[in-house]
């Protein structure tokens, strides 16, 4: 089976598994005990924060706090931040942002503002940064679009926004990117989300950066764990799961960008450009290739491809529910129905090689040209 939708999770990284696994089965015991062997187990967690907080942050002003998942790590900055005047995000976020966003002007929390994309999936940061006055509270901006890979400047956006408004909390979800692009997050960077299966970790395992200035309200509240922020006993074998394949990821981050921007190429070049239309851009993430059969359905090509052995998607997986069968994000760049009904998110990993890549493209070729005569 050719794999290309990490995007949407990635294979756990067998080396990082066996490297955890005896936090499964032989140091299984509560974090949280009071016991040698329970406590022993925080100093591993210590270890693991610091160990994934270091790779893109200065641990002197940011820390860590595991959730159980990217989704979690934004809903819990959203409804912990965004709680008065308006709040502005923008139209290619998750619904892990978006949907926490709708629900809070439902409550009558905030006044929600949702700056336009430009044609490559990034945000108009002139247009953001018009919807940013005193009354704004919370600015969320995604790093590395889930659907499109456009890599928004987060550090320069922030410096921005806090030109403007110093007061404002500004958030970004990253968890396209932690692992996956370079990046340093700025002193104007308040929260950060990250997520482990993005990674080649568990499913079930997130975490939330924070700037250590900031109070955080805890958004699970019980048995104080994670210093009272988020309650709940740490799943100890995901995190050091987490931590493991993040040192994997973050040693090889720069030659499998380089690898992996030449191995998207190669397939975007490969493809029926009588069929294919390409969506992302070129200096987006490597990781990710989104292109439509403009006219034709991307679910039932999905499903084609499937048939062939190609595991494919047609957007976020997260998104697979929703009522309209039109990506939100591809629609937000600008796109027609017709375009955005046709998408195909076609998302790598270090492990993919040039020769899936180019039965990956036979196989695209054969059913966007079967469909096409089917249609006609």
């Amino acid at each position: 089976m050719l794999y290309f939708d990490n995007a949407a999770t990635t294979k756990p990284s067998e080396t990082a598994f066996s490297r955890a696994r005896a936090f499964a089965l032989e140091q299984f015991y509560n974090p949280s005990a009071l016991y040698n062997e329970g406590y022993a187990l925080q100093s591993e967690l210590k270890k693991a924060r610091s160990a994934l907080l270091s790779k893109v942050a200065d641990e002197s002003a940011f820390e860590l706090v595991f959730t159980s998942c990217g989704t979690e790590s934004d809903n819990q900055a959203i409804f912990g931040f965004a709680k008065r005047g308006n709040a502005v995000t923008t139209a290619g976020e998750h619904s892990a942002v978006s949907a926490p966003f709708a629900e809070l002007k439902n409550r009558g929390v905030i006044e929600p503002r949702i700056a336009p994309l430009q044609k490559d999936g990034r945000v108009d940061v002139s247009a953001l940064l018009a919807l940013v006055d005193e009354k704004t509270s919370f600015v969320s901006v995604m790093h590395v679009n889930n659907e499109v890979g456009a890599i928004n400047d987060i550090n320069a956006i922030a410096k921005a926004v806090k030109a403007k408004n110093p007061r404002v909390i500004f958030h970004s979800d990253g968890v396209q990117a932690y692992g996956k692009i370079p990046v340093r997050l700025s002193k104007d960077v308040d929260l950060y989300s990250i997520s482990a299966h993005k990674i080649g970790g568990l499913k079930g395992v997130g975490a939330l950066i924070k700037r250590k200035s900031l109070v955080l309200p805890p958004y699970l509240i019980g048995g104080g764990q994670e210093s009272g922020r988020r309650s709940g006993t740490e799943n100890v074998f995901g995190i050091m799961q987490f931590a493991y394949a993040a040192e994997e990821k973050f040693s090889t981050l720069k030659a499998d960008f380089e690898r992996l921007t030449t191995l998207r190429e190669r397939l975007w070049e490969g493809l029926d450009k009588s069929v294919y239309t390409r969506i992302s851009a070129m200096d987006g993430t490597p990781y990710i290739l989104s292109v439509s059969a403009v006219g034709l359905r991307g679910e039932v090509l999905l499903h084609m491809a499937n048939d062939k052995g190609l595991i494919v998607g047609t957007g976020s997986a997260c998104s697979s529910n929703a009522k309209s069968r039109y990506s939100k994000i591809v629609l937000a760049c600008g796109y027609d129905e017709k375009t955005a009904d046709g998408t195909l998110r076609l998302s790598f990993s270090p492990t993919t090689t040039l020769e899936e890549v180019q039965k990956a493209v036979t196989i695209l070729n054969e059913i966007g040209q079967d469909l096409t005569r089917r249609m006609k």
